[in-house]
């Protein structure tokens, strides 16, 4: 985006701005919250009540994300949280790793459940799974618009959550199981040279990811509808981003 993310898209003449900037609202923080939250409530089951008493299990967004994340979103539209865990607590030789995973999980889960919901509601709107039912636009068009995003948005928060960079989820993992990655860590260049990577990553990748994202939504989205609706008429793509 050249500008002010919020502006670029309510003056971008080829999508319905409003419905993008409420849907990827929405979206960035339900799906923020509830993937600390995944964090928080695995940490619990194994045994550590510190995501309890540090008063993080709650849905209020402002307790997970903070006031700089919730200003960095109105500025740049992305933002983070964090899920107070001590992992000296949690039951287990893998409960750390256990834990780390739940949140790429759950953006896993919204992914597909929203990618399902898109799925059906396409043809629903149309008229070709229940015949009596049709839902016109603007209705039909905005609710695939949200569905899509917040497919696409989750495939990419797992994704970017997984890759072998601290703090991210995947820096985790890796430091668990890779001996040589946790030693690179505790030098002062191997720290170095894992922010810097985070940053390039941050600044360049970002399309590619998204790229993903939408790619793998239609994909899924085209072949199950070719496998469970193979006598309807599916319509070109399934994400009117993609159109």
């Amino acid at each position: 985006m050249g500008g002010w993310w919020i502006s670029d898209l309510l003056n971008d003449p080829n999508i319905n701005g409003k419905v993008w900037v409420v849907s990827w609202a929405v979206w960035v923080i339900l799906s923020i919250c509830l993937h600390e939250l995944a964090h928080g409530w695995t940490a619990v089951r194994l045994g550590d009540d510190t995501p309890i008493l540090s008063g993080h299990m709650t849905w209020n967004p402002i307790v997970h994300m903070g006031p700089f994340p919730l200003i960095m979103f109105l500025l740049i539209g992305i933002a983070w949280g964090a899920m107070p865990v001590n992992p000296s607590r949690l039951r287990g030789k893998h409960g750390d790793t256990i834990v780390t995973i739940a949140g790429p999980a759950m953006n896993l889960l919204l992914a597909i459940l929203a990618t399902l919901l898109l799925i059906l509601w396409v043809p629903l709107a149309q008229g070709q799974l229940i015949s009596s039912v049709t839902v016109s636009n603007p209705l039909a068009a905005n609710m695939q618009t949200f569905l899509a995003l917040g497919a696409m948005l989750n495939v990419v928060l797992m994704i970017f959550n997984l890759l072998p960079i601290p703090p991210l989820d995947g820096g985790r993992i890796a430091v668990n199981f890779i001996p040589p990655y946790r030693r690179m860590l505790q030098s002062e260049t191997g720290r170095w040279v894992l922010l810097g990577a985070f940053v390039l990553i941050f600044m360049y990748a970002g399309g590619i990811m998204f790229g993903i994202g939408m790619l793998s939504v239609d994909l899924v989205s085209q072949g199950v509808w070719a496998a469970f609706f193979p006598n309807m008429d599916a319509p070109v793509s399934l994400l009117p981003i993609l159109n």
